[in-house]
């Protein structure tokens, strides 16, 4: 299967860490022209960003808080400046509070609705005129708890489900082979905090029938896929990618 994306160039918000680090590696390793998006993490993206170079890639990064729709343009704007457009946009970047509903307060909800929800409108409207141009790719990574819910993840799986209900729209409203779809993951282990995993992986691996929790190598395959010609007829559909966490 191929799934070359040589002269395309892609934008990954919270790129610089974990999933959003390995599907930034993934699609410059196909060829991608990619953005490290960062925010808090700029060594870190600097560092993905060294490491694409030094294969032989074409990569910048761009620290920018995605909950502020002037500094999303201006993002964009330069992203189309530095390597002339823009054809994917991976909505990875994230912000959740592990607390009962009842215990967490409006505060907490803004912050992860800033980010979680409107970050991701404010990527997908600046770059829309881009994508629409061709055959656009709009991926949006959510958890599984957008689809099932789940117990000290209210926001999170509410604002995820927006995102999801997003890229369904968006994928009906397009008519120029632009696609729009959401991948919702399972525990990834990296992005947790690692004495809670140890301390919990017996009992969290009894969630999933493959008895092992996600890894950001799990991930980044289908994102390439999404992104290459070979995913040019998959579009408003969410892909579960959670070691059997939930099925449908």
């Amino acid at each position: 299967m191929k799934t070359d994306l040589t002269g395309r160039v892609a934008l990954v918000t919270g790129g610089a860490r974990d999933v959003g680090r390995e599907i930034s590696l993934a699609l410059a390793a196909d060829g991608a022209s990619v953005v490290v998006n960062y925010n808090g993490s700029r060594e870190r993206a600097e560092a993905v960003v060294k490491e694409i170079k030094d294969r032989g890639g074409k990569a910048m990064t761009i620290g920018c808080d995605i909950s502020n729709m002037d500094a999303v343009k201006a993002m964009v704007a330069k992203t189309v400046e530095e390597f002339g457009g823009l054809n994917i946009l991976v909505n990875n970047a994230g912000l959740v509070f592990r607390k009962r509903f009842i215990d967490s307060t409006p505060e907490e909800w803004r912050q992860q609705t800033d980010v979680c929800f409107y970050g991701t409108l404010n990527c997908c409207h600046a770059a829309l005129p881009y994508l629409e141009k061709g055959n656009g790719r709009i991926i949006s990574i959510v958890g599984d708890s957008s689809r099932v819910g789940e117990s000290g993840l209210a926001l999170a799986a509410a604002t995820r489900a927006g995102n999801v209900a997003l890229m369904k729209s968006l994928a009906r409203e397009t008519r120029s082979g632009m696609t729009a779809n959401a991948i919702a993951l399972g525990l990834i282990e990296t992005a947790h905090d690692p004495a809670f995993i140890e301390a919990n992986r017996e009992k969290l691996t009894k969630f999933y029938p493959l008895r092992r929790l996600g890894t950001p190598a799990d991930v980044a395959p289908m994102v390439v896929l999404l992104a290459s010609d070979a995913g040019s007829w998959i579009t408003g559909q969410i892909i579960s990618i959670s070691g059997g966490f939930s099925m449908t």
